[in-house]
């Protein structure tokens, strides 16, 4: 919204029309046309009136649009911008990823796994406002990619580059879950939640899944987990991350349902089942449905001074027309 903060000034504008009387409908404007010898030739005139004319009034208006926005320079434009002001912190989420060689399994159509999974969070992350998510991938071992932030766009960009079995070829869903608690360890938020996705079995890792879950409990991290795909024999098909080399074939598709079940338990959380595209978006909404704080907010107006593109703008207008005027009129004036 444009507000002027010295409106008591804008009331000079008010002598522009004055201005512009004068100087084309005065006594001594707009009676003659003096022209310039330098466009005749042998008695002709080389410019066309109606073009004459057309480039006149064009200089004519740089001018008197010039001197406008001067004007309204005088009265300190500036763009009001209202802004939401959080006056709680929201939620600290950290999503744990299984990217397993296991997540390339094609049972959902068109899409592996971890490409259906990526495009779940995608939804869920585009629902929080002010929720803190972070992202940890896990395979044989699992790093941290991405901590807590309300930075939506670098969260996307970074979870987009996940890769199939970029960290290892097992499933280490223990260690995923500790390098989460360990970074919400230090959250002064008052409700920090994991989301573990994952297809497979832990077999891998130092860390148990379930020590994980308790120290997550003991904490007050709660823990949800979602056990991504079918079972029996499924195609999968991924790119190698290192050599480069298409990797195809069918797994045995299962997933420990009984240890998403305890774990879940144990956090405090809740397990979901999602076998299809489908079910998977249903459980990231009732996922979002759980893990709601109530908002406490606070509108504020911020300004920003625009009065130096009005005095830039104003004088390139009026510069234009003096060099209509000299440059292109000669001595037309």
């Amino acid at each position: 919204m444009l507000t002027f903060e010295s409106p008591e000034y804008l009331f000079l504008i008010l002598l522009i029309p004055v201005l512009f009387y004068f100087r084309h409908f005065g006594s001594s404007s707009g009676r003659s046309l003096r022209v310039s010898t330098g466009i005749w030739r042998k008695g002709i005139v080389t410019i066309k009136q109606r073009g004459l004319k057309l480039a006149l009034f064009f200089s004519a208006f740089f001018f008197w649009a010039g001197l406008f926005l001067l004007g309204l320079a005088l009265g300190g434009p500036a763009l009001s911008i209202q802004e939401k002001v959080y006056l709680n912190r929201g939620a600290d989420i950290v999503i744990v990823l299984d990217q397993s060689p296991s997540m390339a399994a094609r049972d959902f159509p068109s899409e592996t796994r971890l490409e259906s999974a990526i495009n779940m969070i995608k939804l869920f992350v585009s629902a929080r406002k002010n929720d803190a998510v972070g992202l940890v991938g896990f395979g044989e071992e699992a790093v941290l990619k991405v901590p807590p932030t309300t930075d939506y766009n670098s969260f996307l960009s970074r979870l987009e580059e996940s890769l199939i079995m970029e960290l290892g070829e097992g499933t280490a869903i223990g260690m995923g879950l500790a390098v989460a608690v360990l970074h919400l360890s230090e959250s002064r938020s008052d409700q920090r939640v994991i989301v573990l996705i994952t297809d497979g079995d832990n077999n891998a890792g130092e860390i148990q899944p379930s020590a994980a879950a308790s120290m997550a409990a003991q904490m007050g991290i709660r823990l949800y987990t979602i056990g991504i795909g079918g079972e029996g024999e499924v195609p999968f098909e991924f790119i190698h991350p290192e050599s480069g080399q298409l990797m195809t074939g069918t797994l045995n598709s299962r997933f420990d349902e009984t240890l998403l079940q305890d774990l879940a338990e144990t956090g405090g959380g809740s397990f979901f089942k999602a076998s299809s595209p489908g079910t998977l978006e249903s459980v990231f909404r009732s996922i979002d449905s759980l893990e709601t704080i109530e908002e406490r907010v606070r509108i504020q107006v911020r300004t920003e001074p625009l009065y130096r593109w009005f005095i830039f703008l104003g004088l390139i207008l009026i510069l234009t027309d003096l060099l209509l005027r000299r440059l292109f009129f000669r001595e037309i004036l």
